[in-house]
């Protein structure tokens, strides 16, 4: 096992090509950063198909008024159900794809998707790693601030567990809201 201290989140953006064409003119603006289980959706346990999605309420209307208020949106995910062989990462991208859809078809737009796809002690194979990206370390947020030009200080993060948090505090986010997992959805976020 490394240290994955240089490891590097993959990062999924709809449309794809995105993040490659980007410029920037976005240095220094606000984002949202949304962890997925249980924020964006009901956390029923390494949910990966559309099937199995229950969204949690409110989450189109926060992703909405972020998009008017011109705040990116970022979906920061640990996907430790990669790491344990219970779903492929193309299996993931083409959830998320239709995650970013659902959204798009709600006028509530996703930005990006940062995931990792690593585990310390349940991976497999080459997903067997301690990473820098994994949360509660802080290399989605930071790998995001970086492509995206944002201003982590001015970001909040909304999250549903205490790793969450501690990325966000170890990223430099300035605000950052912890949820319950079952239950109501986020609140009011401006």
């Amino acid at each position: 096992m490394s240290d994955g201290a240089s490891v590097r989140a993959p990062v999924v953006c709809i449309p794809p090509g995105q993040v490659a064409g980007r410029s920037r003119e976005g240095r220094g603006r606000r984002a949202l950063f949304l962890d997925r289980d249980g924020v964006i959706n009901v956390d029923h346990g390494y949910v990966h198909t559309p099937e199995g999605t229950d969204w949690m309420p409110g989450i189109f209307d926060l992703v909405r008024d972020a998009n008017r208020a011109g705040v990116l949106v970022i979906v920061v995910t640990n996907q430790a159900g990669i790491a344990r062989g219970l779903y492929s990462e193309a299996q993931f991208i083409d959830y998320t794809e239709w995650v970013h859809r659902e959204f798009a078809s709600r006028d509530a737009h996703l930005c990006a998707t940062y995931y990792c796809p690593h585990h310390p002690e349940a991976g497999r194979g080459e997903y067997h790693r301690v990473c820098g990206c994994r949360k509660p370390a802080p290399g989605l947020l930071l790998a995001a601030g970086h492509d995206y030009g944002i201003d982590l200080a001015s970001s909040r993060l909304i999250g549903d567990k205490s790793s969450d948090i501690m990325a966000a505090e170890a990223a430099g986010v300035g605000d950052a809201l912890l949820v319950g997992r079952r239950g109501a959805g986020p609140i009011d976020w401006i």
